[in-house]
């Protein structure tokens, strides 16, 4: 099966549930996140994951549809954080309802993501919860560094790194060990997958970090230059700091101070100073080595070369995406 073949088997199975129930106010925000749209990139891996080690799809789509909707919790809750008015090219929950809907919706979204498990017997549901668990509560740490990041001036890309480890990564790893446990593979295998995980999600986070500020916005379907905005220290500003001119640097420190109603001289002007020190270019070196890393872990995995080469082809779709 191919990338699309496992988008439309979970879409098929997402749209067979049934969201909208009593009371509706509680219900409808969940239904709406989740018919969105977006590239359900974490389910796919789920399910190709267990393709890939049991040659059977179906037994993992509760599993993947756990991640799913795991991942639009943290983004309604993200989004709330963040003040964001879209997402995916629409209103984001809050701006739809309110606050406290979205974060009540969220609450009900997570414990919705762990009911999925019960699916499974014991054994895996246990390693499944475990893993879940762990997960979920990085991806909260990771959140928290990200909001600490913005009222310090002296993060380093170490520090960044580790923070998007946190806060993307684990969950792009765990959704593809999900897809292990499901299989029930060794934990070999399942060890080594989580890693071609960690280094592909580090590698997606950075490519989204170089759409938000050099993406086109018609195919990104999140407001360019929001980084930018919110003054986001992400490392396209930390590189920027390290290789600038002081002038160039004093800018864009003054600019990472303000937070302004109208944004598009901050946008254009932070914008330009990336490109006069070839910080897109440097960021798609970064990007391309950590695919690197997670393709040298798939050399290490007991599975068929054409297996291999599937966990390839969506490594490298994901790093020239354009959305």
């Amino acid at each position: 099966m191919d990338i699309l073949q496992y988008q439309k088997e979970f879409l098929s199975y997402l749209e067979s549930k049934k969201w909208i129930h009593e009371p509706k106010n509680l219900y409808e925000p969940i239904d709406y996140i989740l018919q969105l749209g977006g590239k359900r990139i974490r389910p796919v891996l789920t399910l190709m994951v267990a393709d890939i080690f049991s040659n059977n799809v179906s037994k993992a789509l509760p599993a993947a549809l756990a991640v799913e909707v795991f991942h639009n919790f943290t983004l309604v809750h993200d989004d709330i954080m963040d003040d964001a008015p879209l997402r995916r090219g629409k209103a984001t929950v809050h701006e739809k309802w309110n606050i406290n809907t979205g974060i009540l919706s969220g609450d009900a979204m997570l414990i919705l993501a762990y009911q999925y498990f019960e699916n499974y017997e014991p054994v895996v549901f246990q390693k499944l919860a475990k893993l879940f668990s762990k997960t979920a509560l990085e991806v909260c740490d990771g959140q928290q560094l990200d909001v600490d990041f913005e009222t310090r001036s002296d993060v380093t890309i170490p520090e960044y790194i580790n923070m998007i480890r946190l806060k993307t990564s684990v969950l792009v790893a765990a959704a593809l060990k999900m897809g292990a446990i499901v299989a029930e593979t060794t934990e070999e295998n399942a060890s080594l997958i989580y890693d071609f995980g960690l280094n592909l999600g580090l590698a997606f986070q950075l490519q989204d970090d170089y759409l938000d500020t050099f993406g086109d916005p018609e195919t990104f379907g999140k407001q360019v230059g929001g980084d930018i905005i919110e003054n986001k220290k992400t490392y396209l500003y930390l590189k920027a700091l390290e290789v600038a001119n002081d002038d160039e640097k004093g800018k864009l420190q003054y600019f990472y101070k303000k937070k302004l109603n109208e944004n598009s001289v901050k946008i254009s002007e932070v914008r330009r100073i990336f490109e006069l020190n070839d910080i897109p270019l440097l960021i798609k070196q970064e990007i391309a080595n950590y695919t690197e890393k997670a393709f040298d872990t798939l050399a290490k995995m007991s599975i068929e070369d054409v297996d291999k080469q599937s966990l390839k082809d969506f490594g490298l779709w994901l790093m020239n995406r354009s959305v």
